[in-house]
This record gives C-alpha cells, sequence and structure tokens, in this order.
C-alpha cells in the first residue's frame, strides 16, 4: 500500500447505483402506526424507519392495493 495517493490525476465517474438511493419525504402518519413500528424496532433491532421502507417495498413488490370502504351516509 502506498503512503499517499494522487486523486487529482483520478477520472470523475457517475455513481452507478445513485438512481437507487432513497429519497428524503415528508409523511404525516398516526401515533399508533409510529409506536407499532418502534416497537417492533426495538423487538428486531432495525431502525424503524426502514422497518417501515420494508413493509412498504413489500407492498410494491406484491402489488397490494389499499382497500377503502368508507361508511356510507344517512
Amino acid at each position: 500500500m502506498r503512503a499517499e495517493y494522487d486523486f487529482a490525476k483520478m477520472k470523475r465517474r457517475r455513481n452507478p447505483y445513485a438512481s437507487k438511493l432513497k429519497k428524503q419525504v415528508t409523511i404525516r402518519m398516526g401515533e399508533d402506526v409510529i409506536e407499532y413500528f418502534k416497537a417492533m424496532s426495538e423487538e428486531t433491532g432495525i431502525p424503524y424507519q426502514s422497518l417501515i421502507n420494508l413493509y412498504l417495498r413489500d407492498c410494491v413488490a406484491k402489488n397490494r392495493k389499499v382497500n377503502i370502504n368508507w361508511p356510507k351516509r344517512a
């Protein structure tokens, strides 16, 4: 291994994984949802935001659709 490296001579390249990076968003969630994932986080040792991301990624992979049944007004 060299004592020093000259990075000025290196050519720049784009990051091939840049399109797969995560994007920061702001989202409002119910406190019960957050507490659910935080409790699961303590059980598994995985950060709760990562658990939410994993769950949503699973929904995308399995093409799950939300089933919303609004109550009928009288």
